[in-house]
């Protein structure tokens, strides 16, 4: 029990559908009827507004940094970014909808955010740069996993933390396999880009 309440803890947590229930809630709509349907924070601005957008991207940052932080609460011998990868995979195939989610970007960040707060600053920049300069919110998840990964390459190197490398390049590769519609319509130069930065 001590292993599993924990870790049925983060897959719940990461289960949270934010996006579908901020829709329903306050908006009385199924997001997953609207836009492309995916249950994340980028169809919930184009589908729902900037106020719904936001808050659905917040939730979805707590929902891994709640996830991170449970060591701090229940005792445990697991690495706290163990249940924030459980959280992801909750957040991708949530329970409370139909195991049909997100595309992860928003709760990995949270997990930067509970682990090490300095990297989730960085990793905001580096997608707002992205962002600046593509115009599109799929290639710029895609660049930060990119940046991420060479990122944390050199970091264990000097660091020897290689657990922690392991975890970015499992959260990459999660949100760069998430994108692979994304990046079909990017390449045929069919992908929405945004107007508001």
């Amino acid at each position: 029990m001590t292993i599993l309440l924990p870790i049925l803890l983060a897959y719940l947590l990461g289960s949270i559908p934010s996006a579908l229930w901020v829709g329903k809630l306050f908006y009385k709509t199924d997001i997953r009827t609207k836009g492309s349907g995916n249950l994340g924070a980028t169809n919930t601005f184009r589908t729902l507004g900037k106020k719904a957008g936001i808050a659905v991207t917040l939730l979805d940052i707590l929902k891994g940094t709640a996830a991170t932080l449970i060591p701090l609460y229940i005792t445990t011998d697991i690495h706290p970014l163990v249940f924030g990868i459980i959280a992801v995979i909750g957040h991708i195939y949530p329970v409370f909808a139909k195991f049909k989610g997100g595309k992860a970007v928003a709760t990995s960040g949270g997990i930067l955010l509970g682990y090490q707060w300095p990297l989730f600053i960085m990793a905001v920049a580096v997608l707002l740069i992205a962002l600046k300069i593509t115009k599109m919110v799929s290639l710029s998840s895609i660049i930060l996993a990119v940046v991420f990964i060479i990122y944390i390459t050199i970091y264990a190197i000097f660091t020897g933390d290689y657990l922690f490398m392991i975890v970015i390049y499992i959260l990459a590769l999660f949100i760069i396999f998430r994108h692979r519609t994304n990046i079909a319509r990017i390449r045929a130069g069919t992908e929405p880009k945004i107007n508001w930065l």
